[in-house]
Parts: structure tokens; sequence; C-alpha cells
């Protein structure tokens, strides 16, 4: 069966965004991009909220076109273009977006939907769509690029909980920029 997995760059305190809903804190160098890049070919879904899919898509549909972009820029454009995306949201009326459904739908019903479907493992960004999924029990398995900043504040990856969530952790990577990757899958 096909796993939900919650992706994120994050603070060690555990934020996604500083206190100004900055990222530019954020450590990304060629190694730790090739790492995600490669990473990429395990998932054949995003999902998506709206903050999430306005900031990727700002940039990444023609970051393949300039061609001062290294190649492990130009290569996740294609991955981002190539890969299908759902975009969960309210306020949404369209998208006009390349392999791009906006979606209304349940995102818990949609996610239990796909995992019974054959494919690879589904990708979740954004805080609030992922705090949903969480407090709803369909991810299973949390990977996270911890930056070495603390922020203070700002927002956070994870919920407030009502009940704590057992991990393992299964994998973990150290990159020379000083950012750890920790993979976490829930236990069953």
């Amino acid at each position: 069966m096909r796993s939900c997995i919650y992706f994120m760059m994050v603070s060690l305190d555990g934020y996604i965004e500083d206190q100004n809903k900055s990222i530019d804190w954020i450590l990304i160098d060629e190694e730790l991009h090739r790492y995600v890049n490669t990473r990429e070919s395990e998932v054949d879904v995003y999902l998506l909220g709206r903050r999430m899919f306005e900031l990727m898509n700002a940039y990444w549909p023609t970051a393949d076109l300039d061609p001062a972009n290294p190649d492990v820029i130009i290569e996740f454009a294609r991955i981002w273009k190539s890969m299908p995306k759902m975009v969960f949201s309210r306020t949404l009326k369209e998208l006009q977006a390349e392999n791009t459904l906006l979606v209304k739908e349940d995102v818990v019903q949609v996610i239990k939907h796909l995992k019974q479907q054959p494919g690879k493992n589904i990708s979740i960004g954004g805080a609030d769509l992922a705090r949903t999924c969480i407090e709803a029990g369909v991810v299973d398995e949390y990977h996270l690029y911890i930056n070495p900043v603390i922020l203070g504040g700002g927002t956070p990856m994870l919920p407030l909980l009502s009940e704590p969530i057992a991990l393992e952790l299964v994998e973990n990577h150290v990159f020379s920029n000083g950012v750890v990757f920790l993979r976490y899958r829930k236990k069953a």
C-alpha cells in the first residue's frame, strides 16, 4: 500500500516559516537539492494546500527555462512540472497550472482512496493541509529536513495533538551544510 508522506524543511524549533512568513533561512545547496530530487522518484502525486501551491508554483514552472540555473534546479523544475498535483482549497475558484487539479473534496477521504490505488507514495505539502491529515491519522511518514536555525516563532510544522503519535526512525542523513534529514514512520 502507498504511504502518505509529510515532507518539510523545518527549523530546529519546529517552524516552517518565520514570524514574517519568510523561508529565507532555509539552506538548500547542490548536495541537499540532489538528495531531494532523488527522493522525489518515490512519489507520484503532490497534495498541496493553497499557500504551499502558490509558493511553489510562483517559481518552479519556468525555472528550467533559465539557462543561468544550475542543473539541479532545472531537474527539480522538470520534476515539479511533470508531477500530478492536487490542490486543496476552499477559496480558489479555478487553477490554471499544468498537471494540477483543484480539489474541493475532503483531503482525508482522497488520501484513503489514493492509498488503495496502485502507485508510488503520496506527498503532502503545507502545514494547514498536513494538520488535517495528521489529526485524522492518515500520514504514514514524516520527512524532516532540519535546518540549523532557531526561529523563536512562526508557522509550526506540527499541530497540537490530543494523543501522541508513536514513530520509529527509519533513516537519517547529515548534509555538509548542517541540515539533518530524519525519516520517521508511524509505528503500527
